[in-house]
């Protein structure tokens, strides 16, 4: 669906100055204060985000969380769930999968690859697809609906919710057969941070939030800037315009959308549906940052948070290198202005951005490399109470 849908899974190192499109007079140093990493309370909604959450705890048997848990939104790629379970709907008694197909499935739930599930969607049927899997009452949908008359080949604009999200993996983990389940499921736990289409970090949200093991289907939808990524190419560009919307629609088909939706901790213990709406404009960056603060609020039993501190970045196309210096392994770019964690701090390279220079780098956990503390919100060189990392 050539529009802007997704999110990704991989590690991290540091920023040059030649790698700055923008330039350093506006540089927020004390922008963004450092969040210590704390236990999840009520649902902290930011501002200016509409959200629908949901977190069902399989191990009670009951909600955690639910906020405007029957709102309707954009699906963006989470109805990838939907078009796999389709396809894999009473396949026999073995469940074979054609290698053909295989091949298409697992870069669209790991990467969540766009060319595939357009592939699925002309192929059988489009909305006839939403159609039969809200007519199986097994999967228990209430909320989902087709994309709206204007927009057939549409498969990101299927409306869904965050108690039917919540339903769909209920049935691929307590109903389906176990070698359907055993197939999405897997694949789900080796999402890509690197999405397959146009190279966004989807490894917002849950997958930021929380320590292994998850598992996740992310989406996105909007008008954000170009993916960073891992390595472009030109065409991993051609997805990200949408048409303005030709008619009312049932849900709201302007708004950037980010959603973060799987299951969390060991048994896969939570399952967890965040999906958010951001005010037109809104950079990646900021949108992947509230999805994250929003998700880490959440009451999710079974999750383990990491170690570290959060803290706001600024520049745009700050590499994150494997060692602390400009001559390390480029290993991804950060979304523009993007909240990371912490884990420690090491003494590195010098960087100069006039009027300033910063010789400490901040070790990312979730990335596995640096970036250069003069890229991170902090009114010191030295972040404040991270420690030394160790040699």
């Amino acid at each position: 669906m050539r529009m802007l849908l997704r999110g990704a899974a991989a590690l991290a190192a540091v920023v040059t100055v030649a790698s700055l499109t923008s330039g350093a007079a506006a540089h927020p140093r004390t922008a963004g204060a450092a969040e210590a990493v704390r236990a999840g309370a009520a649902a902290q909604i930011p501002p200016g985000v509409t959200a629908g959450v949901a977190v069902y705890d399989r191990e009670s048997g009951t909600f955690t969380e639910q906020v405007d848990a029957s709102a309707r939104f954009r699906s963006a790629s989470v109805v990838k769930l939907l078009l796999a379970l389709d396809f894999l709907w009473d396949r026999g008694p073995d469940y074979t999968i054609p290698a053909a197909d295989r091949a298409r499935l697992e870069p669209m739930l790991r990467g969540s690859d766009d060319d595939a599930a357009d592939y699925y969607w002309s192929t059988y049927g489009g909305s006839a697809i939403i159609e039969r899997m809200t007519g199986r009452t097994e999967v228990g949908l209430r909320d989902t609906a087709p994309p709206p008359a204007g927009y057939p080949g549409f498969w990101g604009y299927t409306a869904v919710s965050a108690r039917d999200t919540v339903a769909v993996y209920r049935y691929i983990l307590e109903k389906a057969p176990a070698p359907v389940r055993d197939f999405i499921m897997d694949n789900l736990r080796r999402s890509t941070r690197c999405s397959a289409s146009d190279h966004f970090d989807q490894h917002f949200g849950i997958a930021g939030a929380f320590d292994k093991p998850w598992a996740v289907k992310q989406g996105w939808s909007g008008s954000y800037a170009k993916g960073t990524c891992g390595p472009r190419t030109a065409s991993s560009e051609a997805k990200l315009a949408a048409p303005a919307p030709r008619a009312a629609a049932a849900v709201d088909l302007t708004r950037p959308a980010l959603h973060s939706t799987g299951t969390v901790g060991a048994n896969d213990r939570s399952i967890v549906a965040v999906l958010t709406l951001h005010p037109v404009g809104t950079s990646y960056g900021k949108a992947y940052t509230d999805i994250g603060r929003l998700t880490r609020s959440l009451n999710v039993p079974g999750a383990k948070r990491p170690a570290g501190t959060w803290f706001g970045t600024w520049g745009e196309l700050v590499n994150v290198r494997r060692g602390p210096g400009t001559g390390g392994d480029r290993m991804t770019q950060l979304p523009a202005g993007v909240e990371v964690l912490v884990g420690c701090q090491v003494r590195g390279e010098v960087v100069s951005v006039p009027p300033y220079t910063n010789e400490w780098w901040a070790y990312l956990p979730q990335y596995g490399g640096y970036i250069s503390n003069i890229y991170v919100s902090s009114p010191d060189n030295r972040l404040p109470d991270v420690p030394e990392c160790a040699a």
